[in-house]
């Protein structure tokens, strides 16, 4: 172990959030030891500004607890651990651990059962990485380096702390953990590692909870460093391990997703990881719905079944809260809604809940090179940059086009798909008379039907609309004589009332 200066190393006091080191402060106060350990330590020595702080400390969970009262609250069974809320910031604290026992264990190797308590020299070979292995005292300036993690850091190397066949069955998450850091630090992974990185390995990872699995995708997602780490996830075998039915390589739609993605986190834009769910799965959503539709079964009904079963498919592998898979069906569902909206329609639909990220969904499929799209991808990124004026005249603009191409599909002899649009000057509705009534749906024909028993009403009630007077309306468009009237004679009236 060496015991070194952290000034040293460019580490202060004032590089630290002050809830963490209020934490450490309180701690140290009631008589315990207190360190700043794991990546956050590590990347203040990189230069980078770390997202959290984690500490770790030789008090017992239950004595964290009593030292910060309410604000601190106790987790998880496998490894139990305090969170102390400071503010609106979140420190993780955990206590030394000793070594597993071998009861606590798998029949695969991996850890059940974790919260045997131990030292600091016990902790540290607890560890995964020899990167993570440095405890930082603030207070006292001092930085407790227990394996050489200063010169793997400055090597940029990650290695593993004893057997890696043993560290991976006992936590099959570090197989994700070393692909993510290689990604976000551009690390070397030491040769050991590589070694077992096998699909009779990586199999492992089917035996943790798909909970916890779901939690790991998020960091992957949200860590800045998508587009280096989906090829590493294929190539070491784990996307499989991790994606139901999800294409295994990087399709154009998932590159661009990934790029957009990484360029949003770099640019301090919040992110959903359920909108990249939403991408990786597109296909296998595609495939079902095209096999429900050969069934049978109506489009709308098609739809939400191959949305829900998608997602069921997923979750064996990953559990996706019902939050998420709301999310992600409505982008999905939208997609047909956005590529051929009605008219009257589209005010309303820029300003759904669900808009922003189904355009964007629509605009990178678009920019993948998907022509599904029918270019309505671009149409809506211009659509928003236009003042309201410039809006309805798009959308009549629009308007034009769509019956345009449908009088052409008519005179082609296609028939059209709704014989019922908004007409140009957005006021009322045209009517496009298809020469083969049989062509167009059963719902258009009871339509057409309506509307001509309508109009036959219209010309009876106007041979006999009179005033007053009992002279003939001469207007007989206005809407006031197109209603029955029945004739009476002035004598009948009085007062308003009839007699």
């Amino acid at each position: 172990m060496q015991t070194l200066r952290a000034s040293d190393y460019g580490l202060s006091i004032a590089l630290l959030s002050p809830a963490i080191v209020e934490v450490i402060d309180t701690l140290t106060k009631a008589g315990y030891e207190a360190y700043i350990v794991g990546g956050s330590v590590r990347d203040l020595l990189l230069g980078l500004h770390p997202k959290d702080f984690d500490a770790v400390t030789n008090a017992t969970p239950s004595q964290i607890r009593e030292t910060f009262g309410r604000r601190c609250r106790i987790i998880g069974r496998r490894f139990e651990l305090a969170h102390v809320f400071i503010g609106r910031d979140m420190i993780e604290v955990a206590t030394f651990r000793a070594p597993p026992r071998q009861a606590q264990t798998s029949a695969s190797g991996m850890v059940l059962r974790d919260n045997a308590w131990g030292t600091i020299q016990q902790d540290y070979a607890r560890r995964d990485f020899s990167i993570n292995t440095l405890y930082y005292q603030p207070h006292k300036n001092k930085l407790l380096d227990f394996c050489h993690a200063l010169d793997d850091i400055k090597n940029k190397k990650l290695r593993l702390l004893g057997d890696p066949v043993q560290r991976f069955e006992e936590d099959p998450v570090r197989m994700l953990r070393v692909l993510r850091f290689a990604a976000k630090l551009n690390f070397k992974i030491d040769q050991p590692i590589l070694n077992i990185l096998i699909p009779d390995m990586t199999v492992l990872l089917r035996e943790v909870s798909p909970h916890r699995l779901y939690d790991e995708s998020q960091k992957m997602f949200s860590a800045g460093h998508l587009t280096e780490l989906l090829p590493l996830l294929i190539k070491h075998h784990i996307w499989s391990q991790l994606f139901a039915d999800v294409p295994q390589q990087v399709t154009p739609f998932i590159e661009r997703a990934a790029v957009n993605t990484d360029q949003r986190i770099k640019q301090g834009k919040s992110i959903n990881p359920a909108f990249f769910y939403a991408v990786l799965m597109w296909e296998a959503y595609l495939k079902r719905l095209q096999l429900l539709k050969d069934k049978g079964l109506p489009d709308v009904e098609a739809r939400t079944q191959a949305g829900m079963d998608a997602l069921r498919r997923q979750a064996l592998r990953t559990a996706i809260p019902r939050y998420s898979e709301n999310f992600i069906r409505e982008v999905w569902e939208m997609q047909p809604r956005l590529i051929e909206p009605r008219t009257r329609q589209i005010p309303a639909l820029a300003t759904h809940a669900r808009f922003r990220a189904a355009y964007d969904f629509l605009y990178l499929r678009e920019q993948s090179g998907d022509t599904g799209t029918q270019g309505m991808g671009q149409w809506w990124h211009d659509y928003q940059e236009l003042s309201t004026d410039d809006k309805e005249r798009a959308i009549q603009k629009y308007n034009r086009q769509l019956i345009r191409d449908k009088r052409k599909r008519v005179a082609e002899g296609h028939g059209v798909e709704d014989t019922v649009t908004d007409s140009a000057d957005d006021t009322d509705e045209v009517i496009l008379s298809v020469p083969d009534q049989a062509s167009t749906r059963p719902a258009a024909r009871r339509r057409a039907s309506k509307n001509a028993e309508v109009a036959r009403a219209i010309d009876n009630s106007l041979d006999h609309a009179v005033i007053a007077s009992g002279k003939t309306v001469q207007n007989a468009n206005h809407p006031i004589t197109r209603r029955r009237r029945k004739p009476r004679e002035q004598f009948q009236v009085e007062m308003g009332r009839k007699k």
